[in-house]
């Protein structure tokens, strides 16, 4: 059987076209771009090029673009160079962030740096606007870090509500976009936000990439040191064909959206319905079954209890089917989902989540839900 592919919130397959215009930046035109020779212009004309492109399809300038290595140095940069340079002494998360998020407001907060306040969540593990808010309104002026999209259970936030609610009580508004960008516009004209984050293989493009958009007004100290590169805010010889590929991925991401969210959404809609008529006592963790309020491209599904759970991934993965058990970036270590754990969700259950991408399809979905339906003993609806 072909192998199946499910895990696209970890990372995505590489575009065709992304490897195509990334290709010459790795052979012919490799000057360095900080060199003042031919080679070197012609290298610094495509990452401008490219941050042109990026700051384009955000509606941002491009002076406000910065690329990085990817999502996390983007999202400790924001948070350590914002809390530095404005002097916060509060921050605001929720226990269901991205690690890149909430270690390093955990570790500052430890360091005596910052007092740290964790938002309630709803009882589908929503953002609570109303604490928020209630946070706020005791310490107005406070660094709020919220991710638009939940990398494990693909809850929404709404961008705009919560950054209204930052700019009445003067707070910097950082959110973690890594699972949104290049499936959802982004407009930072309209949207009260400071910084926001994009890691080029979530939509298709290569990894080791990414970028942070800084508010005009909300300029920040740099992260790291010892180059004038990224306009003197990111010391260090510039991932070139990783960013022309960065920029190529994103314009390819927006140009067909439409098309594939109804694509993709389609193979969610049908992976819900097909599971519940499989299998009686199927759940979905968060919002995730929920089109209006999650991520088209997350599913976080909670099976019957079994005494072989433990080795559902590995039995899936036998199967020849790619997925996870939760974020990426814990996957084949001991610890649990925190994202779950904040949820309460019972340990007893079976957990995983299937992430769809544009290279997937319908027979993939019936082919998986045959899978998962006959490790449980169950019989999938035709």
């Amino acid at each position: 059987m072909p192998k199946i592919y499910l895990d696209n919130a970890a990372t995505t397959r590489l575009d065709d076209e992304v490897l195509q215009a990334m290709l010459p930046l790795m052979t012919e035109n490799f000057g360095n771009p900080s060199s003042i020779h031919s080679h070197g212009r012609q290298v610094r004309s495509a990452i401008e090029k490219a941050r042109k492109t990026v700051a384009g399809l955000i509606n941002a300038s491009p002076s406000e673009i910065f690329f990085t290595s990817g999502g996390t140095e983007a999202d400790n940069t924001a948070i350590t160079c914002s809390i530095d340079t404005f002097g916060l002494k509060h921050a605001i998360t929720s226990p269901t962030e991205h690690h890149a998020v909430l270690h390093t407001l955990e570790y500052l907060a430890k360091q005596g740096t910052i007092e740290l306040s964790l938002v309630n969540l709803d009882e589908k593990g929503h953002v609570d606007l109303v604490h928020l808010e209630e946070l706020l309104s005791t310490k107005p002026r406070s660094l709020v870090s919220l991710m638009h999209g939940n990398n494990e259970i693909g809850n929404l936030i709404d961008l705009e509500k919560v950054g209204e609610i930052c700019k009445k009580y003067n707070a910097i508004f950082h959110s973690d976009t890594v699972q949104t960008m290049g499936h959802y516009k982004h407009d930072v004209q309209n949207t009260k936000i400071d910084f926001l984050v994009g890691a080029a293989h979530k939509f298709h493009g290569p990894k080791g990439v990414g970028f942070l958009y800084i508010n005009a007004d909300s300029k920040i100290h740099p992260f790291i040191h010892g180059g004038s590169q990224e306009r003197n805010m990111r010391g260090g010889t510039e991932n070139v064909y990783g960013i022309v590929g960065l920029a190529k991925a994103l314009e390819i991401a927006y140009k067909e959206m439409e098309q594939h969210k109804t694509h993709i959404e389609g193979l969610k809609s049908r992976m819900i319905e097909k599971l519940k008529a499989a299998i009686p006592d199927v759940r979905f963790n968060g919002d995730s079954d929920n089109l209006e309020r999650s991520l088209y491209t997350v599913l976080n599904v909670s099976l019957p209890p079994s005494e072989d759970n433990d080795m559902l991934l590995f039995n899936l993965d036998i199967a020849q089917i790619s997925c996870s058990g939760g974020s990426a970036c814990t996957s084949g270590s001991d610890v649990g989902s925190h994202v779950l754990g904040a949820l309460n969700v019972q340990p007893e259950r079976g957990n995983v989540r299937f992430s769809f991408g544009k290279y997937n399809t319908a027979e993939e979905i019936d082919k998986v839900v045959e899978v998962v339906a006959g490790l449980y003993g169950a019989v999938p609806q035709v």
